[in-house]
């Protein structure tokens, strides 16, 4: 009987997420309050629970519902088993749904009993063609009940594979230990993994951190630290690759981001799932939001093929917060969603697909993981992003990565794939839209960001032979360009820039508004785009004219302005935009100029892209690049 996920309950007691994982319904079957939740259900362990006389448990949530039919869909599973130990006066109700959300009642199981009771109940899979989950509810008598443990099994002869991990990490290291140790405290979890590597590319060492030492020795000697300088993500991501091919133990690689607070299970329930997957396949975990913890941030990815853009998956939603409409109350969380591709914040990798296709490309951020996605796919090997597995993860919201040197690796990197993959001609409407993207950076004052998406279109021209090289040098060119724009220098206080000043204020006290409808939104730019071109107000030089809150900075918003102060994402800094129309007209010449070389150039780059695939990811060429991020030290 091979255990495919076992019901669990937060490690730490969160009540944060305690929705996530076990929730309190009322005698009618809804949900109870929040004081009443607490008397009705106690989390009595990792795997326990108790249901207080006369109280009822659902286990329709993210973390402990079934998701029956992504098994149907990918996995050689044709019936499952849920196995129940229990004590107490209970009444156990078992339930489906349907891929469009409604609910079905399938069994009951009544267990009346001082000691803990074994039950099982054998459920097919065959109804699940388009979605749903299989969970149970516990109604307590008048005694409580004790909820032992609880699994969903296949009755299915295939051996348990093991996985390496990867864990990328640049200068966060208390994060990265505190992901150590979360493992370490699963101990039942580090019987499927054989190594745990860490790929440190930063001067803020995670050994030096207090509690490495701890963290490392419940690791049971699985844990190696690789010292390397700084080559992103896919060049961290590579060498976890390239050390797991190299050992030769694990079926598997996860790769996890530093950032990240993984729910240990996740890893039990990707390696059980791609053991008994169709094809090899690779697992990928959801997002949740570390900051609003019931938060499921991301649930499936895709790419707009037209556009070349990542978006999400059909028929799924950013930001849905679990505790305010669970599981049973959404229906489409209840439909199977197919990804094109899973985010390496938590992505199980099987060996025998690294094999075929190879490793990363040399992208160093940006893009790598939904190219390998895309590449994999090409090559017979599909994504699933498997519900009750995932991390918690720090918001898009959160993050300026289209503004700040990350855009250059954005545009460069996404260019590379549709030259790659894109099956329109010229990329459909891939290039105007990067064409507009890039002019409004400039209409906004944000020179910095369109003059690295104007590097970065000019690095495509060239060609893939400096994508290896570039790994070790680019960062330091992107920051010796950033540091002559005053929109990439910016401060922790608003107070180290000048007091806000207008020389007039606006004409008849009329503030900006947003352009509503494809006419006003014309009109907005063609003006805005001739403002810039004027002289520049030499008060705007000695006060900022205005605060706009990142929030609010839109395009046509600041190109009202000839200075002001905007801040960052994450509210930790302001910068102080400048309008500049001599730079302006230099970045509308060349940005028209380098998409229409573009457009020209496609068919050949594209068939030159390609053809250099296997040589890009070839571990020999992934070799040769970390012998040149080699650092020297202890």
């Amino acid at each position: 009987m091979r255990v495919l996920q076992r019901v669990v309950l937060p490690v730490d007691r969160d009540l944060d997420v305690l929705k996530l994982y076990v929730e309190a319904r009322g005698g009618r079957g809804e949900a109870a309050a929040v004081g009443t939740a607490a008397r009705e259900v106690r989390v009595a362990g990792r795997r326990s629970a108790v249901v207080a006389p006369g109280g009822r448990a659902s286990f329709c949530t993210y973390f402990n519902a079934f998701p029956a039919s992504y098994w149907r869909r990918w996995s050689v599973v044709d019936r499952i088993r849920l196995r129940l130990c229990l004590s107490g006066d209970a009444i156990v109700v078992v339930y489906r749904s349907t891929g469009k959300g409604f609910v079905q009642r399938v069994t009951q199981l009544e267990v009346d009993a001082d000691t803990a009771a074994d039950r099982e109940v054998e459920l097919p899979l065959d109804p699940f063609i388009d979605g749903g989950w299989y969970w149970f509810d516990i109604a307590a008598g008048d005694r409580e009940v004790v909820l032992e443990r609880a699994d969903w099994c296949a009755d299915i002869d295939r051996p348990q594979g093991s996985t390496s991990i990867g864990i990328t990490t640049f200068n966060r290291p208390e994060y990265c230990v505190g992901q150590l140790r979360a493992m370490g405290g699963a101990s039942d979890v580090l019987e499927a993994v054989d190594e745990i590597f860490v790929i440190d590319q930063g001067t803020k060492r995670v050994e030096d951190q207090p509690d490495f030492a701890a963290a490392a020795e419940a690791l049971g000697g699985r844990l190696r630290l690789i010292d390397q300088g700084n080559i992103g993500g896919s060049g961290g991501f590579s060498r976890a690759m390239t050390e797991t091919l190299d050992a030769g133990r694990s079926d598997y690689v996860l790769l996890l981001d530093d950032d990240v607070v993984v729910e240990p299970e996740g890893i039990l329930r990707a390696v059980a799932f791609a053991d008994l997957a169709r094809t090899p396949t690779i697992v990928g975990g959801h997002m949740m939001d570390i900051f609003h913890r019931s938060v499921l941030h991301v649930f499936g990815e895709s790419i707009a093929r037209y556009r070349w853009w990542m978006t999400p998956a059909p028929h799924t939603f950013l930001g849905h917060d679990l505790a305010a409409h669970p599981l049973r109350e959404t229906p489409w969380l209840h439909r199977r969603v197919d990804v094109d591709y899973n985010a390496w914040w938590m992505c199980l990798i099987p060996v025998d697909v690294i094999r075929k296709i190879g490793l990363s490309l040399p992208f160093f951020i940006k893009w790598d993981d939904i190219e390998y996605g895309v590449r994999a796919r090409e090559a017979g090997f599909p994504t699933v992003s498997l519900p009750g597995a995932a991390v918690w993860h720090v918001p898009w919201h959160s993050k300026d990565d289209t503004l700040d040197w990350q855009a250059y690796f954005t545009e460069r990197n996404r260019l590379i794939t549709a030259l790659m993959y894109s099956p329109y001609s010229r990329g459909g409407n891939m290039l105007k839209e990067s064409l507009f993207i890039a002019t409004k950076h400039a209409l906004a004052m944000q020179y910095s960001t369109a003059e690295l998406m104007l590097t970065a279109v000019e690095d495509v021209l060239r060609g893939p032979d400096g994508l290896h090289p570039s790994m070790t040098t680019k960062m330091a060119e992107l920051r010796a360009l950033r540091a002559d724009f005053p929109d990439a220098r910016a401060e922790p206080d608003l107070d180290e820039f000048p007091q806000v000043k207008r020389r007039r204020p606006p004409k008849r006290g009329r503030e900006p508004v947003p352009p509503e409808g494809r006419k006003a939104l014309v009109r907005t730019a063609l003006s805005s785009a001739v403002r810039q071109l004027r002289p520049v107000d030499s008060f705007s030089r000695e006060h900022p004219e205005a605060t706009v809150p990142h929030v609010d900075q839109t395009w046509w918003l600041l190109s009202r302005f000839d200075s002001a102060l905007v801040s960052s994402a994450d509210g930790t800094k302001a910068a102080w935009y400048q309008r500049d129309p001599k730079r302006f007209r230099s970045l509308v010449r060349r940005n028209a100029a380098l998409h229409a070389r573009l457009m020209r150039e496609w068919p050949e780059l594209s068939r030159r892209y390609r053809a250099a695939i296997p040589e890009l990811t070839s571990p020999d060429s992934w070799r040769e690049t970390f012998d040149a991020a080699r650092r020297e030290g202890p």
